[in-house]
């Protein structure tokens, strides 16, 4: 039976620690556009991958899938060159994959609320919600990441249930103005200054954005939210930075 393309996605993230050949195959031979900056387009710059990793091989254990129309995006955490939390994004033509974007991040200890980058909720639900759900991800992305507008907040976030899972954040509305007291304090910025895709199944919803983070630096933010009855209720994040121009090992961009 054809695999879904979900069950593809997952199958060759897998394969990077089993060696499994077969997922390979769900590579699309001629065109495989790579936005990871680290690594070389193609599959030569996947196999350049496989052809460097460590001799203890890699490490992947894919605890999230989601699918939407012709894009899949996983949670996983990694042993990648190093223990690494990761968020991928494949594209997908004629069950063959042909984009990969990417954000990775080291693993990190509990947050002041005991929670880790990878647990939490794990289970699908509302499918019949993924349209509401991702235009209320976007309007909070939107409206109070990137624009400022922190009145809104309750009108995205759930006052009384915020699981939060950033590593420096507590849960709730008051750990997350008590983070963004500390970084307006200290001279620090999150800014969101452009959201380049909006990704969603069901209940969670992933969003890929471009910005400036802690002293200025230019990063990349994956944030993968939760939601219940068109609230935000869960959220996990990795922030990543984008490399200058000189050291990409593709001319892809990150987005």
């Amino acid at each position: 039976m054809e695999l879904t393309n979900k069950q593809k996605a997952v199958a060759v993230i897998e394969s990077l620690q089993t060696g499994a050949q077969e997922p390979v195959g769900y590579i699309n031979p001629y065109k495989y556009i790579q936005h990871n900056l680290g690594v070389g387009d193609g599959l030569a710059g996947f196999g350049d991958v496989l052809a460097n990793a460590p001799a203890e091989g890699f490490k992947a254990d894919v605890l999230r899938a989601f699918q939407d129309g012709e894009y899949v995006f996983l949670h996983t955490r990694y042993d990648f060159f190093g223990p690494k939390a990761g968020f991928d994004v494949f594209r997908f033509e004629a069950g063959k994959i042909v984009e990969h974007w990417d954000n990775l991040a080291e693993i990190t200890p509990p947050n002041p609320s005991g929670r880790t980058q990878f647990d939490g909720e794990t289970q699908l639900a509302d499918t019949d919600k993924t349209e509401e759900n991702k235009q209320i991800v976007s309007g909070f992305v939107n409206d109070v990441l990137k624009d400022g507008k922190t009145e809104k907040l309750t009108a995205y976030i759930n006052p009384d249930k915020y699981l939060q899972h950033n590593f420096g954040v507590a849960d709730g509305l008051d750990g997350l103005g008590a983070a963004l007291d500390y970084f307006a304090s200290n001279g620090l910025v999150m800014n969101y200054d452009k959201v380049h895709n909006v990704l969603g199944e069901g209940n969670f919803v992933l969003t890929l954005s471009e910005g400036k983070f802690g002293k200025g630096e230019h990063v990349a933010f994956y944030d993968l939210f939760r939601l219940e009855s068109g609230q935000i209720v869960e959220h996990w994040d990795i922030i990543e930075p984008i490399p200058p121009v000189e050291n990409h090992k593709n001319s892809n961009g990150k987005f």
